[in-house]
């Protein structure tokens, strides 16, 4: 007689118990399973999101702090240039007017650069002990040497203690022996070097070194420190620096070479305008990425509304709303307070700023180039204003000897520990998946083992019952 037990899947009820736990096991997940899903799906667009405007801020903060710089000014009223950047280059202030300027640079500053005597033994020279003192402009540096110094621990301890004031030490070695040279970026007459106190290393740097050198020679290398020297259209000017921002009233000029240059101040619109549009630009950036942010929108087939990263989460419309309140700030010029003077409005509907090109050439044609500066960059300007709106989103702060995170720095731990707990359930639910299917798969198996031996009996019993009524008619 056939065997009771269904070819292929080994199971005496010939049932598919396989499928029969994965679905009880399935039906007991989906519930939890979901839940995981949804909420994990949720952190993973919330992390995208946050991490988008992190970034787009930080642009914005570095665009800001680039817009308000002071070594390069992007908000100049005018604008300064020479005719021989070579010789000379110039940056304007706010307070610079309109002119040319025939600059002749007849010497540049000079600073001080002095070699003690040689020491035959090298680098490694003794040095006996005691205080070096070196000396520039009227101020002293004491450096001390201590019992086994050589050459070049002197020269590190100078280096150590005060290379951030200006002053360096080497060692040039020559045919007579090292030298300790000693260096200043401080520049002009009187800067002189000199040292004194320690045997060997004493160096008188008001006096050229001899020439040709001797091994006890010391003193200046080259020419003595020197003043720079140049005229204005004629009139003569001394600078102790290269940089001189006294000379004519709102340039600075950076002195670079011996030679003649013409400076010529204009009026700086376009450079203003080329300014104000990456300021608007990089707001536009914050503005179009909260909306695009938090926008839901139609998925690819155009059926069902897709929500955005942060749809919902009224943190990036709090970001929009801390950098809209500056600009409705009015500012501390005469004639210029407020940016729709210049061309500068907000798109009610989406949040951006508008920037007209007209308005703002008709603006600059009643010569309001000098006010552009301190509305942008004065005495809590726009950028600086606009800077302090950022940072409470951006940048740690301690309160009483503790560390706050920012906002959204503090956003991004609280979604870190959501993700972690997410995953710490799914784990969870997987494990006791796993414990469930093993109990029911035994359940099942148990069923299906006894269900087997009870068709086994029904039939041996049907055989024994066929054989008897088959000897009867026999």
């Amino acid at each position: 007689m056939a065997s009771p037990i269904l070819p292929g899947t080994g199971l005496g009820s010939g049932l598919d118990t396989g499928a029969i736990v994965k679905a009880l096991v399935n039906a007991d997940k989906a519930a939890k399973q979901g839940q995981i899903d949804r909420g994990t799906a949720t952190n993973t667009s919330s992390i995208s999101g946050i991490g988008t405007l992190k970034s787009l801020l930080a642009t914005f903060q570095k665009t800001l702090t680039d817009l308000g710089s002071t070594t390069a000014p992007q908000f100049t009223g005018f604008a300064a240039t020479s005719s021989d950047p070579k010789v000379l280059g110039a940056t304007s202030s706010n307070y610079a007017v309109s002119g040319n300027y025939v600059v002749d640079v007849t010497k540049l500053a000079t600073s001080s650069k002095v070699a003690s005597a040689a020491f035959s033994g090298g680098n490694t020279s003794s040095i006996p002990p005691g205080t070096l003192t070196i000396t520039q402009g009227g101020k002293s540096y004491p450096v001390t040497v201590a019992a086994g110094a050589t050459l070049q621990s002197v020269r590190d301890s100078i280096n150590t203690q005060y290379q951030s004031k200006g002053l360096s030490a080497n060692i040039v070695t020559d045919s007579f022996g090292s030298r300790l040279v000693l260096g200043s970026t401080t520049t002009g007459a009187g800067s002189d070097i000199s040292a004194s106190g320690i045997a060997g290393l004493e160096i008188n740097g008001n006096n050229k070194m001899s020439s040709p050198a001797t091994a006890a020679s010391s003193g200046a290398i080259g020419e003595l420190a020197q003043d720079a020297e140049f005229t204005v259209d004629g009139l003569k000017i001394t600078s102790s620096s290269n940089t001189n921002d006294t000379a004519i009233s709102g340039l600075t000029l950076s002195l670079a070479a011996v030679g003649k240059s013409t400076v010529t101040v204009a009026s700086n619109n376009d450079g203003l305008k080329a300014s104000i549009q990456k300021f608007v630009d990089a707001y536009n950036a914050v503005a179009n990425a909260v909306t695009s942010l938090t926008k839901s929108s139609l998925d690819d087939d155009g059926k069902l509304t897709v929500a955005g990263p942060l749809t919902g989460d009224p943190l990036p419309r709090s970001i929009l709303n801390a950098l809209r309140e500056p600009l409705s700030q009015t500012g501390s010029g005469d004639k210029l307070t407020v940016l729709s003077q210049l061309g500068i409005t907000t798109d009610q509907k989406t949040g951006a700023l508008n920037f007209d090109s007209t308005k703002f050439t008709a603006a600059m044609n009643k010569k309001l180039g000098g006010e552009v500066q301190t509305l942008f960059t004065g005495t809590n300007g726009l950028l600086e204003r606009m800077n302090n709106a950022v940072k409470p989103f951006t940048e740690s702060k301690t309160i009483n000897g503790k560390v706050q995170d920012s906002i959204l720095d503090a956003r991004s731990k609280a979604l870190d520990a959501t993700k972690k707990r997410l995953s710490n359930d799914q784990d969870a639910l997987d494990r006791r998946i796993a414990t469930l299917t093993d109990v029911l798969t035994k359940k099942y198996n148990d069923m299906d083992t006894l269900v087997g031996k009870l068709k086994a009996t029904a039939s041996n019993i049907t055989s024994m019952f066929e054989a008897l009524t088959a000897q009867q008619k026999g």
